[in-house]
């Protein structure tokens, strides 16, 4: 690894050395023009072949987003040697005419490697977010600010590779050894104001995940907002469905936020033999104090006036008989108390829990971080959501803590934002939870 990484720093000062004397030879081509035609074979090769020395990068995203890190890596090196090579024409007296057409064939060369690299590392990046990229576009024009965020983006988009790269080496590794592959199949239960759909998954790469290391996955597809108790009619019916369709006797539960509350009703009313496990993700056992608070603020007719355009969107999107205040109200803290308190924890069902917490309004990325610091004021440490006292339930409890200053949010616990958080991979999280589940025999 240590020779991979010298000879590529070697490669890319080359390259970098090499490109900017392709870009800077006007005075050269005006002597000898046949020397135009190796340095255009060297330049075009250059923003081909930009980082030949990665190996075990697997898949073409991947070699495409490390040729475009390589691309701007070797335009910085470049620009470099360019800069030096023009204020020395400057220093020993060049004609200005000569200096000015050599500056700007130069510029037309760098700006190519530029643009090849960062439209690249734009197009096949998922870490580099919307934010880094308007970051990048906004401090493009102007001096000094645009060195750092490319070498931001240069940071974002090399970690990615290396990040994907051994995780991809991962999963070929253990292929074979189907480490998810449970007795009885997954059913996965989104949390409320969402609804299952093929577009965009709910619970971004770890599906994926799972089902490469041999999981089978079936979705909730209920509501997006009804009562706990009306959500739980649905899932009960759709435990049902699976069963009777696929004959597989039972399924284990993973579900999020408010569909932890949803499926713990869905058992209280029959489903229990149908059901092997139940892991909450993250869920509000026993409510949000802020959620009483905002609505006993809230006047009432802005409330319903909520209510009104909310349903009206989600029956548009699919659901039924949406209810997005019933939701809300069943999410308070003395409504969740009342309902923990009479659905104990069901005898034959596997049941843990697992929760996380954010240690500042900088560690979730937009709704969650404007409400991390309301949810702390009402209930002390929470995930941006949901306070960390509210997660425990079953008989085995999970909490994830905080990585270096960021910590994990309510959203990142189900790869809502596709981010790679350093210090927690939620795809690797849901591997050994699927896993235990396995040696479980469930």
């Amino acid at each position: 690894m240590r020779n991979n990484k010298a000879m590529k720093v070697a490669f890319t000062a080359f390259c970098g050395l090499l490109y900017s004397i392709c870009a800077c030879s006007w005075l050269l081509f005006c002597s000898f023009p046949y020397v135009a035609v190796p340095a255009v074979i060297a330049a075009v090769a250059i923003n081909l072949f930009a980082a030949p020395f990665s190996p075990g990068i697997i898949g073409a995203r991947l070699r495409q987003l490390d040729r475009g890190v390589g691309c701007l890596e070797i335009f910085v090196v470049s620009v470099v040697f360019s800069t030096i090579f023009h204020i020395v024409l400057l220093a020993v007296g060049t004609e200005w005419k000569t200096l000015i057409i050599s500056a700007a064939v130069c510029t037309a060369a760098e700006a190519i490697l530029f643009w090849n690299g960062i439209i690249t590392v734009y197009a096949t990046s998922v870490q580099l977010g919307l934010k880094i990229r308007v970051i990048g576009v906004v401090c493009g024009p102007i001096p000094i600010a645009h060195l750092f965020a490319l070498r931001h983006i240069v940071r974002v988009c090399s970690r990615e590779v290396r990040f994907e790269s051994e995780k991809e080496a991962l999963d070929r590794l253990r292929q074979s050894e189907a480490v998810c592959r449970t007795k009885y199949p997954l059913l996965f239960v989104h949390g409320v104001f969402f609804r299952d759909t093929n577009v965009v998954n709910y619970w971004g790469r770890i599906p994926k995940e799972l089902e490469r290391n041999g999981a089978t996955i079936y979705y909730g597809n209920h509501s997006s907002a009804l009562s706990i108790e009306d959500s739980g009619r649905e899932l009960y019916e759709r435990i049902k469905h699976i069963v009777t369709e696929t004959g597989c006797e039972k399924v284990n539960v993973i579900a999020h936020s408010k569909g932890g509350l949803d499926c713990r009703a869905a058992i209280a009313m029959g489903a229990s033999p149908m059901v092997a496990s139940l892991t909450t993700i993250n869920t509000p056992h026993r409510g949000c104090l802020f959620a009483d608070e905002l609505l006993s603020r809230i006047p009432e007719s802005v409330q319903r006036k909520v209510e009104r355009a909310y349903n009206a969107a989600a029956h548009r999107l699919g659901d039924p008989s949406p209810d997005f205040m019933a939701a809300c109200r069943d999410l308070t803290a003395d409504r969740c108390r009342e309902f923990d308190a009479s659905h104990p924890v069901p005898d034959g069902v596997f049941c843990q829990s697992t929760g996380s917490r954010v240690r500042s309004s900088r560690g979730g990325k937009l709704p969650l971080n404007l409400t991390y610091g309301l949810v702390r004021h009402f209930d002390g440490e929470n995930d941006g959501l949901v306070s960390v006292d509210s997660f425990k339930w079953g008989r085995n409890y999970i909490f994830l803590e905080p990585i270096a200053s960021r910590g994990i949010s309510h959203a990142d616990m189900i790869d809502l934002n596709r981010e790679n958080i350093e210090g927690f991979d939620v795809r690797e999280f849901y591997v050994r939870i699927v896993s235990d589940l396995k040696n479980k025999g469930l």
